[in-house]
C-alpha cells in the first residue's frame, strides 16, 4: 500500500496507513492474548517482535454475546486475542494531547472499532490522539475466581486491569505517535463511562492520566465481595466445570453460553428484584482485591483522583433504549418499589403532573441508573482540589417517532462529531442533521481535552450548574432540584 506508515513501539515495529487526513494505528497488541493456560489471568506483557507488525486492519472484538438491541444488534468478529489498541494522530512528531476511549456495552459487548467512536475529528479540529481499546468482557474479564489460587487474584476485574495495561502501554509508547503521555483524558460511555469512574477511583490507575470524562457512567457500578461469589458459583455450575485447568480448557463458546445462563437466571431486569443483592448486573468489576480493595465511589470520597478534572453527565432520556413494555400504575409503582424510590416516585408525580406512567418510569429509571450516579461522583469530590463539571444532554432524537427522546448513547457521535458515520442516522432520525449541537458539545471536549475545563463554572453548591446540550445549549443552575432532593438517602 503506497499510504503505508511506519512507527515504532517498545515490543517491536508496526506500520499503519493514513486515512481521512490522519494516521491510523489499528489492533496494535498492548498485552498478550490471554489464551490457554493465560486465560483468567492478569495481562502480561506481549513478547517482542522484529519483523514489522502490519496494524493497518483493526484488531477482533473481545468475545461477546450481541443482545438484538440498536447498538448491538449483530455480533463482530471477535476472539480471545483481543487485547488492542487503536490510534488516530495527525502526525507522528509532536506533543499533543491525548484521548483514550474506552467502550461501552454493559461490561459484555463492544469494541474500539466502532464507527461511531471514529477520533478523525478530534484530530483534526483539535489536534488531539484518539486512543481506543478493547478489553475482557463478561466472564471471562470479571469473574471472580481467586478461590482457585492467587494466580486469579485478580480475574474479577481483569478487564479493569487489562484497561490500566492499555493506559501503561499508552505511557511508554504515545510520545512515539505524536501524544504526550502527561497530557491524557480517559473518556468513555455507559460500562465505559462506569470504567472511567472505576479508574478515577484505582489507586493502582493513578498517574496515568490527567483528567476524566464518564459519560452515562457512575462510580458504584460494582459488585461487592458477596456478589461477586454469588456470580462465581453461577457461573461454575452453569459451564460444569469446578477446576482452574478445565476452565482453562473448554471451547470459549462454553464460557459464552454459561455467561448468558448467568445473566438469565441472577438478573430480572432493571427495576426488578435480582438475586445479587444490588442493583448491578452479574460480570461487573467485583471489589476485594489488590486492585480495588473497595467500591471506588468510596475510595473517590476519601480523596483518590482528587486532583483530576473530571467532566460528568448523563442523557434526558436514558432508559427509552431498551424500554418497559406496557407500563400501567401497578407496574410503575413495582419498579419504585425494587427501586427503594415509592417516595421519590411521589416527587416525580408532583413534578410532572401530565406525564404518563411509561414518562414517570423512564424519567425515574433514568435517574437511578446514570443521572443520581453521576450527581454523586461530583458530590463525592466536593472540596477536591480539582473541579468536577456536569452536563445533561438535552437533544430528541426524531427516530421511532420521536419515542427515543434524548436516549443513552446518543451524545456519543455529537461528541465525536461524527453525525454522518454508519448507523447515526438510525439514532438521530429523518431531517437535517441537528450539526450545531455537535458542534458546541465536540468544542466543548476538545477545550476540556485540552485544557481542563470545559467553559463554565464546576458543579458545586449551591449553585450546581448543569450544561444542558440542546438545540439551543444553556446553562442552568440545580435544574430538577426536587427529583434530585428526592434521591436524599439513597445510593
Amino acid at each position: 500500500m503506497n499510504n503505508a506508515v511506519n512507527a515504532s513501539t517498545t515490543r517491536g515495529p508496526i506500520i499503519g496507513r493514513e486515512k481521512e487526513g490522519v494516521l491510523l494505528f489499528a489492533g496494535i497488541p498492548y498485552a498478550a492474548p490471554p489464551i490457554g493456560g493465560l486465560r483468567f489471568h492478569a495481562p502480561l506483557a506481549h513478547a517482542p517482535w522484529s519483523e514489522p507488525k502490519d496494524t493497518r486492519k483493526f484488531g477482533p472484538a473481545a468475545p461477546q454475546v450481541a443482545t438484538g438491541g440498536m447498538t448491538d444488534a449483530v455480533s463482530p468478529r471477535w476472539s480471545e486475542d483481543c487485547l488492542t489498541l487503536n490510534i488516530q494522530t495527525p502526525a507522528l512528531d509532536g506533543s499533543r494531547p491525548v484521548l483514550v476511549w474506552i467502550h461501552g456495552g454493559a461490561y459484555r459487548t463492544g469494541q474500539g472499532a466502532t464507527p461511531w467512536y471514529n477520533g478523525t475529528s478530534f484530530a483534526t479540529n483539535g489536534d488531539i490522539v484518539v486512543v481506543s481499546i478493547n478489553y475482557r468482557l463478561g466472564a471471562l474479564g470479571f469473574t471472580d475466581l481467586s478461590r482457585f489460587g492467587s494466580e486469579f487474584a485478580t480475574s474479577g476485574v481483569n478487564g479493569t486491569l487489562d484497561q490500566i495495561t492499555a493506559l501503561m502501554w499508552v505511557r511508554d509508547n504515545i510520545a512515539g505517535f505524536g501524544g504526550d503521555p502527561s497530557k491524557v483524558t480517559i473518556a468513555g460511555e455507559s460500562a465505559g463511562g462506569f470504567s472511567v469512574s472505576t479508574l478515577l477511583g484505582c489507586p493502582a490507575a493513578q498517574g496515568l492520566f490527567r483528567a476524566a470524562i464518564p459519560q452515562s457512567g457512575g462510580a458504584q457500578h460494582t459488585l461487592p465481595e458477596q456478589a461477586g461469589e454469588i456470580v462465581a458459583d453461577a457461573f461454575l455450575a452453569a459451564v460444569g466445570v469446578d477446576t482452574a485447568e478445565g476452565l482453562q480448557a473448554i471451547d470459549v463458546d462454553e464460557i459464552l453460553r454459561a455467561q448468558s445462563q448467568v445473566i438469565a437466571d441472577l438478573e430480572g431486569g432493571v427495576g426488578s428484584n435480582n438475586k445479587l443483592g444490588v442493583a448491578v448486573s452479574a460480570f461487573y468489576p467485583v471489589v476485594g482485591n489488590r486492585i480495588l480493595s473497595q467500591s471506588p465511589i468510596d475510595a473517590i470520597r476519601q480523596g483518590v483522583g482528587a486532583s483530576i478534572p473530571v467532566l460528568t453527565g448523563w442523557n434526558k432520556d436514558e432508559t427509552t433504549l431498551w424500554g418497559y413494555g406496557k407500563v400501567d400504575e401497578a407496574k410503575l409503582e413495582r419498579f419504585a418499589d425494587n427501586l427503594g424510590a415509592t417516595a421519590a416516585l411521589q416527587v416525580y408525580r408532583e413534578q410532572r403532573p401530565d406525564a404518563s406512567a411509561n414518562d414517570l418510569l423512564i424519567a425515574l429509571t433514568t435517574d437511578h441508573m446514570f443521572g443520581i450516579p453521576a450527581i454523586r461522583l461530583a458530590e463525592a469530590r466536593a472540596g477536591a482540589p480539582a473541579s468536577t463539571w456536569m452536563y445533561c444532554f438535552c437533544w430528541e432524537s426524531r427516530a421511532m417517532n420521536g419515542r427515543l427522546k434524548a436516549t443513552h448513547a446518543l451524545e456519543i457521535p455529537f461528541a465525536f462529531d461524527n453525525l454522518s458515520r454508519p448507523g447515526v442516522d438510525a439514532f438521530i432520525g429523518d431531517g437535517p442533521l441537528p450539526q450545531e449541537v455537535a458542534d458546541v458539545m465536540h468544542q466543548t471536549w476538545i477545550r476540556f481535552i485540552r485544557e481542563g475545563n470545559p467553559g463554565w463554572q464546576p458543579y458545586s453548591e449551591p449553585d450546581r450548574v448543569v450544561m444542558c446540550f440542546d438545540t439551543e445549549s444553556e446553562l442552568r443552575n440545580d435544574p430538577r432540584a426536587a427529583e434530585r432532593q428526592a434521591w436524599s438517602g439513597l445510593r
